[in-house]
């Protein structure tokens, strides 16, 4: 489930609402977050065959702001920020002067500033690591966590759902792309902030709301998604859906102890002509190199049962990597999930043991699983 370190976990925003409702919280991201409204079954039919609504109230939220923040922001982010104009995005991340992993952040330029999104668990210390490394620039970086609440909608009518609530038609924007709009309620327009973005692989939209407004958003778009025979998701299906789309999750499966090409993430999150950023001499040494020893694979297990975060693997009694996350797989009928896998072992169709079952190298997404590319 959640492997974020063990502190008190925050809250969403509408954590009583859901109490309220008798529906069960647990701690993803490191913020209790709901698991299930119905059947997670059901709720990845809906995933696949319509749109969900999913409370992604894990995120921190930064406001980058002075002359110099594309300058300053674009020399410790590993992707280009600074060639992105009002209303683009994109997704990077933080390193340390190791390569390692510290967050996964989405940056968004606005006319006069840029928005951060990282992970509430990892607020205080992302929030360190850039403010230290504003020296001589003319930034300033103000944490907005607490005064923002975000949903998103997800799924095959996620496009015609958008374009009914806020009149954006999303096959006009490009991931991370950005637009300021509002969204009808019962008391009046919600002004928001919508980015085309995709969690499990499919189109969808995240929106960006004021706190306080959070749950009367959330009331509109429930009731958008259900007239297209749609519903609200609970992270139980929601794992299980970004595993077999490939998607990994930081603080799960990447983090402090790996270095990006050891998460497959060189091609999504870094860019190679953007010019210096911390950590880039470690990135540019394992690209020349051509191979790191371990990387993230797609597993498959032999059965429903699903091994436990940091299980063995072993191939011949030796050790041969470690499970990450893992879920139950409709697509496949059994359990599924990543891992770490040694670089003699890591081709698609390896044999491998998990405890008492068998496991196998496999290749994602999963045919019938979308991908952030077709999303």
């Amino acid at each position: 489930m959640d492997a974020t370190p063990k502190k008190a976990p925050l809250e969403t925003p509408l954590a009583e609402r859901y109490r309220a409702a008798n529906v069960n919280l647990a701690p993803y991201f490191g913020v209790l977050l709901p698991t299930r409204f119905a059947d997670p079954a059901d709720e990845q039919r809906l995933a696949r065959q319509t749109a969900v609504l999913v409370d992604t109230n894990f995120r921190a939220a930064f406001s980058l702001t002075g002359p110099d923040r594309v300058r300053y922001l674009n020399a410790v982010m590993t992707n280009n920020v600074r060639d992105l104009k009002p209303n683009q995005g994109t997704i990077g991340l933080l390193l340390n002067s190791q390569g390692h992993i510290l967050d996964e952040l989405e940056t968004l330029a606005f006319d006069d500033s840029i928005l951060i999104l990282g992970h509430a668990f990892n607020c205080e210390a992302t929030a360190a690591t850039l403010d230290k490394f504003i020296i001589m620039d003319d930034a300033m970086l103000t944490d907005r966590s607490d005064h923002t609440g975000m949903l998103a909608i997800e799924g095959p009518a996620a496009m015609a759902i958008v374009n009914e609530v806020a009149g954006v038609d999303l096959t006009l924007l490009e991931q991370y792309t950005h637009v300021e709009t509002s969204v009808a309620s019962a008391n009046g327009a919600i002004a928001c902030d919508l980015v085309r973005q995709s969690l499990y692989g499919f189109p969808g939209a995240e929106f960006i709301v004021a706190r306080e407004n959070i749950a009367e958003l959330r009331q509109a778009l429930e009731a958008a998604a259900r007239k297209h025979g749609g519903a609200p998701i609970g992270y139980e299906a929601l794992n299980a859906l970004r595993l077999e789309a490939g998607i990994p999750w930081f603080g799960t499966d990447f983090g402090e102890h790996q270095i990006p090409h050891e998460a497959g993430l060189e091609k999504s999150h870094i860019s190679y002509t953007k010019g210096c950023y911390t950590g880039q001499e470690i990135v540019e040494r394992v690209r020349s190199r051509g191979h790191v020893n371990k990387r993230l694979t797609g597993l498959a297990f032999g059965g429903a049962e699903i091994p436990e975060r940091g299980a063995a693997l072993t191939a011949g009694g030796a050790e041969a990597g470690e499970v990450t996350s893992a879920a139950f797989s409709p697509l496949l009928g059994r359990a599924m999930g990543l891992g770490y896998v040694r670089r003699e072992h890591d081709r698609i169709g390896e044999k491998l043991q998990c405890g008492s079952l068998s496991a196998e190298v496999i290749e994602l997404p999963l045919p019938g699983a979308a991908t952030k590319e077709s999303a």
